[in-house]
């Protein structure tokens, strides 16, 4: 069932999106089109085929979360170009 000029309309408020007229049926047929193209897959045999999250195999590369010490806050902006005690201080930004 092809898709109509008002359908796709419909969509495009959704979207929040705007048309023209000649926009609306370029976008219908361009959307059947995707829309045909998905229904052809519902013709493949997907019987013995496990659901996946991901197509590959990958696993976790980051570091393990271990609780480690901190800087102390005087020895973190010492190199700071402008702070005031152990604070980092910069220009103001709100009016």
């Amino acid at each position: 069932m092809p898709l109509t000029p008002e359908q796709v309309a419909h969509i495009a408020s959704l979207a929040k999106l705007s048309f023209s007229d000649e926009e609306k049926v370029q976008m219908a047929k361009e959307l059947d089109a995707v829309l045909t193209y998905v229904e052809k897959l519902n013709e493949l045999d997907t019987e013995n085929v496990e659901p996946l999250s991901h197509t590959s195999e990958l696993t976790n590369v980051m570091r393990s979360d271990e609780i480690k010490s901190s800087l102390p806050p005087d020895e973190a902006v010492d190199n700071a170009p402008d702070k005031q005690g152990s604070f980092f201080k910069v220009p103001k930004v709100i009016q």
